[in-house]
């Protein structure tokens, strides 16, 4: 039981109870003011996640409407990259205008007008072969080169029971005509993808600088960052570049000294056009050296016929598949084998200029990679 001395005074008391009280107002209000804070915060979140939305719905907008002009930017954009040097040679003696506008007539000049003329002949020289083919066929000239040659007898009658040449010949020729009225029906598509590429080059090399800057400015990434990222994009299309002209040169001299060696007329001018053919994406050089094997066929070159089979299906085609992936691997410091995943699904994605997009998506990934890595930090959960 407690003495009289230690029972707090009813003042002490008083002032006690208070003070306990006055303690639980501004307990109160410390919890009011934590809930209106917490309620600010909220809505806060909110906001942001409304303009992230809407942002995200409009940047999603644009890239759709972007979409249908995709090659026609791809292509500008390696245009540019590859003809910047000639163009600053010409920016010291011209305005600005009028050096884009003679950069872009040097670059149709030069690579487009002869490439474009170049396929269109090769379409036409293929549809005439298979014409040519199928009319042998159905004259009878095939049998009696088989039957000229009695070793071919086993091989003669597997034929026969198997397949009805002059019917397959005869759809071949279907299919090749069919596949050349789509690339002159496709080719009116192309012009317009070319002019609307060299419309946007004019833009690219004349105002470069300020399209640089605006980059920087509305990147979210560092003005560093942006750099490295610019740099790469650079080296990515001078290695794709520099890889698909090894490829087409190799390739061009490969099948010229096959064609020397057999004894083709103008062994030097069917490699040129191997090699050219073989830098379009859709195309290659199986246009050139297929028909050939075929012709040497019905020319009764039977051996001769297997060895260009070879050479081009082993030794030609290879090159495209195993050289280029190493050469732009290297170049872009990738694996042979994410560079060759990036050259085919690029194609298979974006179609034709996949090929240089492909490798530019796998190049800037591992690069954006480590910025959000050095970010968070070496010891930091990503």
């Amino acid at each position: 039981m407690s003495s009289p001395a230690s029972l707090p005074s009813p003042r002490r008391a008083l002032s006690i109870g208070l003070n306990a009280a006055t303690g639980a107002d501004m307990n109160e209000e410390l919890e009011a003011a934590a809930l209106v804070d917490q309620d600010q915060n909220l809505s806060i979140d909110v906001f942001v996640l409304a303009r992230l939305a809407v942002t995200l719905a409009f940047l999603s907008a644009a890239i759709l409407i972007s979409a249908p002009f995709l090659p026609a930017l791809t292509w500008a954009l390696v245009l540019a990259v590859v003809f910047i040097a000639p163009h600053r040679l010409l920016e010291r003696y011209l305005p600005p205008s009028l050096a884009a506008a003679a950069s872009m007539l040097i670059v149709g000049l030069v690579v487009v007008g002869p490439l474009l003329l170049v396929i269109e002949r090769l379409v036409s020289e293929a549809a005439a072969g298979v014409d040519y083919v199928q009319k042998t066929v159905q004259q009878g000239d095939w049998q009696t080169m088989l039957d000229g040659h009695p070793w071919l007898g086993g091989f003669q009658s597997w034929i026969a029971r198997r397949f009805d040449l002059q019917a397959t010949f005869s759809q071949l020729g279907g299919f090749v005509t069919n596949m050349a009225a789509n690339f002159l029906r496709a080719s009116t598509g192309q012009i317009i993808t070319t002019l609307l590429a060299f419309y946007l080059l004019f833009f690219f090399l004349r105002d470069r600088a300020v399209a640089l800057q605006t980059l920087a400015r509305l990147s979210p990434f560092s003005n560093i960052e942006t750099g490295k990222i610019i740099v790469r994009v650079r080296d990515t299309i001078n290695a794709i570049l520099f890889g698909t002209l090894a490829v087409s040169a190799l390739q061009g001299l490969l099948g010229g000294i096959m064609f020397w060696l057999l004894d083709f007329n103008s062994p030097v001018l069917w490699g040129l056009i191997m090699g050219l053919v073989s830098i379009v994406p859709v195309l290659g050089s199986f246009i050139i050296w297929i028909p050939a094997t075929i012709y040497l066929l019905i020319e009764d070159r039977w051996v001769e016929a297997i060895i260009l089979g070879l050479w081009g299906g082993v030794v030609i085609s290879s090159i495209d598949n195993l050289v280029r992936p190493l050469l732009i691997g290297d170049s872009l410091r990738l694996h042979t084998v994410p560079a060759f995943i990036a050259m085919l699904g690029g194609l298979q994605l974006f179609g034709a200029s996949g090929i240089v997009l492909g490798p530019i998506v796998m190049a800037l990934s591992p690069l954006l990679l480590e910025f959000w890595r050095r970010r968070v930090g070496p010891d930091q959960p990503a």
